[in-house]
């Protein structure tokens, strides 16, 4: 009872402690927006960062203005950090060669113009589509497969397998988001091992500003995809995106 009674209080603490710094994020974001229009960015940006750090989401606009912000500090990490989070709300060819650009120019990897960021890139602009198309053909076929039964015609046990299989892999493509990430290392001294286990043998040792894909988790151990390879990098040497 008395674990219960602690962990109520808690949760009020937090709810009514965070709830001040909410209310003024508003306040923070009008000031922070001055002081970028009157060029001083790097304020802005620590204003933006409080804002953020609160738990309010950032807008489009906000995303553009710390890149540019960290883009004058010349801190590429945090530059390519905001720059991916917008990319993955607003796919644009323009941004994602920027992004090859900053990291060819300062030696970082991961965001190669190769095919797998250009397949991440295409779905994202046209998925809804693609599932919109792809759905056309299943719906038709789930619709005669459901009126032979009503009439109490025979359905060829192969037109069933086949519209299971289809419906499989639109269930795939509809998950494929939530199922792959995109991180970015934030310490200068990354270790990329072969196991989730400080143990593991290192494959590699990373600075700052690296991207790799994350294709799941093993306890403090995100799965990353790093030279086309399957890796492990612990969790809190990463933003995940």
């Amino acid at each position: 009872m008395q674990a219960f009674t602690l962990k109520i209080s808690l949760f009020f603490l937090f709810l009514f402690g965070s709830s001040p710094l909410r209310a003024a994020s508003p306040t923070l974001i009008s000031q922070a927006d001055s002081l970028f229009a009157t060029g001083d960015q790097a304020r802005a940006a620590q204003l933006y960062e409080k804002v953020l750090a609160a738990g309010y989401e950032a807008t489009n606009t906000m995303l553009l203005k710390l890149a540019s912000a960290y883009e004058q500090q010349d801190n590429i990490p945090r530059l390519l950090y905001f720059l991916q989070v917008y990319l993955d709300r607003q796919p644009d060819d323009a941004v994602l060669h920027k992004m090859n650009d900053i990291a060819r120019n300062n030696n970082l990897a991961g965001y190669e113009t190769d095919d797998l960021n250009y397949f991440f890139l295409f779905y994202r602009k046209y998925g809804v589509y693609i599932l919109v198309f792809l759905l056309l053909p299943a719906g038709y076929v789930f619709t005669v497969l459901i009126l032979k039964g009503l009439r109490r015609q025979p359905a060829p046990l192969r037109q069933k397998w086949v519209l299971f299989f289809y419906l499989l892999v639109l269930l795939a493509f509809v998950n494929l988001p939530a199922n792959v990430q995109s991180g970015i290392t934030n310490t200068d001294r990354v270790i990329i091992r072969t196991a989730p286990s400080a143990a593991a043998p290192v494959v590699d040792v990373i600075g700052q500003g690296h991207k790799v894909n994350i294709l799941g988790s093993r306890d403090v151990y995100l799965r990353v995809l790093w030279h086309n390879k399957l890796y492990f990098i612990r969790r809190d040497n990463l933003w995940v995106i």
